[in-house]
């Protein structure tokens, strides 16, 4: 794992690049605090920051191929390298080092851009090829590994994070008022632009190729789905053996590395799972780790607990408070280069932190099972609202949305007249591509009325939601609610907030790498072969896991009721101990000085929240974008983070001039 920059066409001296690519670097020596190393030619410049996983003295970075043609830095973890090794070397490739960074560009040699079709990982990768005098830039299948670009006076210019962009001659951050309106909508923006105006994200499942005459993009996957009809897989015994065969091959290629691999162990179900996967593929000790929180609402403590005495795993676990999450909240600011609408990345960003002071580096986690198996309660919202709309005078068929929100004491406690009101938004148009998260993005949008006149006038009336559902009209057309809803999750909420704001991001800020077998892209096709059923059967989610796995988890594990991942807001950012930086980001003067938000309304908010009277999950959450704009801008366009001084910079372990 590592973090990489690098800038093509910058027409400046050798000691000018090599200063400005250490600046950079330095700026994400997090992801990678082992060694650091660069390569420079007239025409580019490619760096790397590493955490030695695979091959730890010999993978130094950047790498060349025999003829020194070809050049790479890279980020991520290709699971499958040993067998692609094997591969080139019957087709007579030497290999130097033990690496998986050779193999990338071995292949790359052997068969050009589509290479990275046989990849099995998590990647970000950038190849200079010397002899066509071209730049080659790819992400992985869903976006595990984050890739920016701009551009700045004629120069194209790479980075894992956009802090980096901090450190290039000229560049300056500016937010952007549309995309701030589509992640208060969202929580994500719709395309491949980021927050800052004209900086952008290598979507995932492409690459780009950069050279004097052009800039090309090319999708080489996307999430495969089917329709009705066209389901490989209607049967739970047959489905839950082939399931088996390729989640015990995605969990053992994930084990492979040169250094200790732990698990988090949170006593959910998809934690759960990878535990005993890989207890039955590796019998030895295993580390695990998990977070619980001191106020119990939040808090899975029993679970964890029943969970590490099942596996006897070596456990180790930390306790979260508001005054921990509010004292690190800039920091996970810095990290995730975004606007939150949650505090729940910063307890991961704690739970990281604490995997690091053990001296483990790699953790295997279960994120993408909720996604792919139709864990999340909007999915059964959607189900529930489908049923509904073929009645909508019934009183009772949504009395059935109370067992789905028994943490929102507005839903737990409401009778069948104030569900109607709180979940008949657009209950009849159960054709839109967009139906399952029609609700909540009308709610979450509500956000933006606590906007600035100035930044309303530059919106004006853009309309992400109509967008949105323009743009996937055709895209979905035809396929079963759950289908649909599962597209939109997981292209935009899993791999644009989920997989970085909580996942990448959170771990790499404590030098730590998360790896994900529900993510392996064999699982992912599998499950978009599922019957709907066989994921979400009547209410009962993740259906043909909790089939799988009957017998080999503790039942107060496998039954228990889903409980959604949260941390506290509104105790984090009203208490007697908020720190001094978060009131001044929240105070009148700050709020007019930055201009993004009107102060009539934040005051109004601030004030509900302290009174602590009919305050709403989205009240919750517009505070939480508030605070968090306002502290990016703080960092990111009014830069004030400390310089870099000459002591702070990277050293460089391998210097490459070639010229």
């Amino acid at each position: 794992m590592c973090g990489i920059s690098g800038f093509y066409n910058f027409n400046s001296s050798s000691d000018n690049k090599t200063n400005t690519l250490r600046h950079m670097l330095t700026r994400i020596k997090h992801r990678g605090p082992d060694e650091s190393g660069i390569y420079l030619s007239d025409k580019i410049a490619l760096g790397s920051v590493r955490l030695s996983i695979i091959d730890l003295n010999k993978g130094t970075m950047p790498l060349s191929n025999s003829n020194n043609s070809l050049w790479i830095v890279f980020n991520g973890e290709i699971f499958n390298y040993i067998e692609l090794r094997e591969e080139l070397l019957a087709k007579k490739y030497i290999f130097k080092t033990h690496s998986d960074t050779e193999v990338i560009i071995h292949l790359y040699e052997e068969y050009g851009p589509d290479f990275v079709k046989k990849l099995n990982g998590q990647f970000a990768i950038a190849i200079w090829n010397k002899n066509k005098q071209e730049l080659f830039l790819a992400r992985d299948r869903v976006g595990i590994r984050p890739l920016f670009y701009t551009q700045i006076n004629g120069s194209f210019v790479f980075a894992s994070e956009i802090k980096a962009f901090l450190e290039f001659p000229d560049f300056t951050a500016k937010i952007s008022e549309k995309v701030l309106s589509e992640y208060f909508t969202f929580w994500t923006p719709l395309s491949n632009s980021t927050i800052f105006k004209n900086v952008f994200e290598l979507p995932p499942g492409t690459y780009m190729i950069i050279n004097a005459n052009s800039k090309t993009q090319k999708t080489y996957w996307e999430l495969p789905i089917k329709k009705t009809g066209a389901y490989k897989f209607n049967n739970a015994k047959e489905a839950s053996q082939e399931f088996e065969t390729i989640f015990t091959d995605a969990v053992k290629i994930r084990l492979r590395a040169d250094v200790q691999v732990a698990a988090y162990l949170s006593g959910g179900l998809d934690s759960s799972i990878t535990t005993s996967f890989i207890k039955k593929i590796n019998a030895d000790n295993l580390r695990t780790f998990s977070i619980g929180f001191t106020e119990k609402d939040f808090d899975e403590s029993s679970y964890q607990s029943i969970a590490q005495g099942f596996f006897k795993t070596e456990h180790s676990s930390i306790t979260c408070s508001p005054n921990d999450i509010s004292t690190n909240f800039k920091n996970v600011i810095w990290h995730t280069e975004a606007p939150l609408l949650r505090t729940a990345p910063t307890p991961m960003s704690l739970l990281a932190k604490s995997v690091r002071d053990q001296n483990i580096k790699v953790v295997i986690t279960g994120e993408g099972a909720d996604e792919l198996f139709g864990g999340y309660n909007i999915f059964k919202e959607t189900k529930i609202k489908h049923f509904w709309a073929k009645d909508t005078q019934s009183k009772y068929r949504p009395l059935l949305l109370r067992k789905l929100y028994p943490y929102i004491p507005q839903i737990k406690n409401a009778n069948s007249t104030i569900l109607k009101v709180f979940f008949g938004f657009k209950l009849n148009e159960t054709k839109s591509p967009i139906y399952s998260h029609l609700l909540r993005w009308n709610n979450t949008s509500r956000i933006n009325n606590f906007l600035s006149n100035d930044f309303k006038k530059v919106i004006n009336d853009y309309n992400p939601i109509a967008k949105i559902e323009e743009q996937l009209r055709d895209k979905l057309k035809g396929y079963d609610y759950l289908t649909k809803a599962q597209w939109i999750e997981l292209n935009y909420f899993m791999s644009k907030y989920l997989l970085s704001s909580q996942g990448d991001r959170m771990a790499m800020a404590n030098s730590v790498e998360g790896r994900y077998p529900f993510l392996d892209h064999r699982v992912i096709e599998f499950c978009m072969k599922l019957n709907p059923d066989l994921k979400l059967n009547g209410l009962n989610e993740k259906y043909l896991l909790k089939h799988l796995m009957k017998g080999r988890l503790p039942d107060s594990i496998l039954n228990r009721p889903k409980q959604a991942y949260r941390a506290p807001i509104r105790s984090t950012f009203f208490s007697e101990d908020l720190p001094v930086y978060l009131k001044q980001m929240l105070s009148d003067e700050t709020i007019k000085n930055f201009g993004i938000f009107n102060p009539k309304f934040v005051n109004q908010l601030i004030k509900k929240m302290k009174l602590n009277k009919q305050v709403s999950e989205i009240d919750k959450m517009a505070i939480t974008a508030i605070l968090s704009t306002q502290i990016l801008y703080d960092l990111y366009v009014k830069q004030s983070i400390p310089k870099l001084q000459e002591n702070d910079l990277v050293t460089l372990n391998k210097t490459i001039l070639d010229y």
